[in-house]
């Protein structure tokens, strides 16, 4: 029996999307590794001195003002490392958003229209990465940042922990992850597809902003990890991927909360300890 056009074209529309958002991923991890790499600087000591994530080793003393190429490293490093991140957790949405597109036969042109979904999805994220930057600007302003780009303050650290755990068992971080877990209902409750760019972007920011409100929590955890610990980078994806793409994800999410509740608890009592 053979497959229908349309069963044919979403077939070949899957691996083409899938194909480019792997890619897309791939090289965002690349980035990543190649800037945790350059950082590292072979074990060297880095007292006094802090590392601009721009890949050639470039660096200046922890007392001195950052200047806007600094910003702008800074800012590229995260928006990158958040398309790492997101992209394979926002591929279900991605792919149905062009399989219901071309399903309308949208002037048989589906990837146009999706390319710009996914343009306003990644938008969200770049709006998260300008505020991290400003905030990791903010935290080496008050000398509680290492050289791994890690809070300094044990203190620090178990508040953002705690609220952290907290956070994953509120109702807002509930509604922003049931929209990201079915993407077939937030079209159908948000317009469904969209033929005109402007559409698309808007509808892919929406898509974008709940999943903002629904990870930006883990990806604050960054900031206590360190944001270039390649390994705490990658745990915190797959944390991601598994509360979107399983059926256990919202007790994953629960489960990760109180872990850092406890973390951030051992980490006070570690403290007054001293």
């Amino acid at each position: 029996m053979t497959d229908s056009p349309l069963e044919t074209a979403l077939r070949r529309d899957r691996w083409i999307i899938g194909g480019a958002i792997g890619i897309i991923a791939a090289l965002a991890w690349s980035y990543v590794l190649w800037l945790a790499n350059d950082m590292d600087m072979g074990g060297m000591d880095m007292t006094g001195f802090r590392m601009i994530p721009a890949g050639i080793g470039i660096m200046l003393p922890a007392n001195e003002p950052w200047r806007a190429i600094e910003f702008a490293y800074v800012f590229l490093m995260w928006a990158v490392m958040m398309v790492g991140m997101m992209a394979p957790s926002a591929a279900p949405m991605i792919l149905m958003y062009a399989r219901v597109g071309r399903q309308q036969k949208a002037q048989g042109k589906p990837f146009a229209a999706t390319g710009w979904f996914a343009a306003g999805y990644l938008l969200a994220w770049s709006g998260f990465s300008l505020a991290a930057t400003l905030l990791q600007w903010l935290i080496e302003r008050a000398a509680l940042m290492d050289s791994r780009m890690a809070i300094a303050s044990n203190l620090l650290g178990a508040i953002v922990l705690i609220a952290a755990g907290v956070y994953q068992w509120t109702p807002l971080k509930d509604v922003c992850l049931a929209q990201c877990q079915s993407p077939l209902l937030f079209l159908i409750r948000h317009g469904g597809f969209r033929h005109d760019v402007r559409g698309c972007l808007s509808l892919g920011l929406r898509h974008g902003g709940y999943c903002v409100g629904c990870c930006w929590v883990l990806m604050a955890l960054l900031f206590v990890g360190g944001a270039m610990n390649v390994l705490w980078i990658a745990l915190l994806a797959l944390l991601v991927l598994l509360e979107k793409l399983t059926p256990v994800g919202r007790w994953i999410a629960r489960g990760a909360g109180v872990a850092c509740v406890a973390a951030g608890a051992w980490l006070l009592v570690s403290l007054s300890q001293r």
